[in-house]
């Protein structure tokens, strides 16, 4: 069992780590009562880069290593490890759960973000 968001963007949420209104840190808040909507637009990247600076530096000695994973395999389907493992292959310090949840939403803004630079908006709607 799940929860997904789908729309111009789609992915899965992360089982007991990350809520389904995740979305809602990057400026955006998501419109219920059975899906959370959310509609990004240019209007909204500066508050969108802003949350996914304050992401980065959340995770101290591990950020390089964040953003050279991320830009490696963009999602964690593509990666041949998790996160996790790359960071203790690469000597780096154990991810907290709080570290842990933030890379979940990371990702997810990353998502929102290169969808906005590619079509000018970003509609998805997430399983509560």
């Amino acid at each position: 069992m799940g929860r997904y968001y789908s729309g111009d963007i789609e992915g899965k949420f992360a089982f007991t780590i990350q809520s389904s209104d995740a979305a809602d840190r990057f400026g955006v808040i998501g419109k219920p009562p059975e899906y959370l909507e959310y509609n990004y637009y240019k209007d909204d990247l500066e508050e969108l880069q802003k949350e996914l600076k304050h992401i980065e530096d959340t995770f101290g000695p591990q950020k390089q290593a964040l953003k050279i994973y991320f830009d490696l395999y963009k999602t964690q389907d593509d990666a041949p490890l998790s996160f996790d493992s790359y960071i203790k292959e690469n000597g780096l310090p154990e991810l907290t759960k709080s570290q842990l949840s933030e890379y979940y939403d990371y990702l997810l803004g990353r998502k929102i973000l290169e969808c906005i630079q590619e079509t000018g908006s970003c509609s998805f709607d997430a399983e509560l």
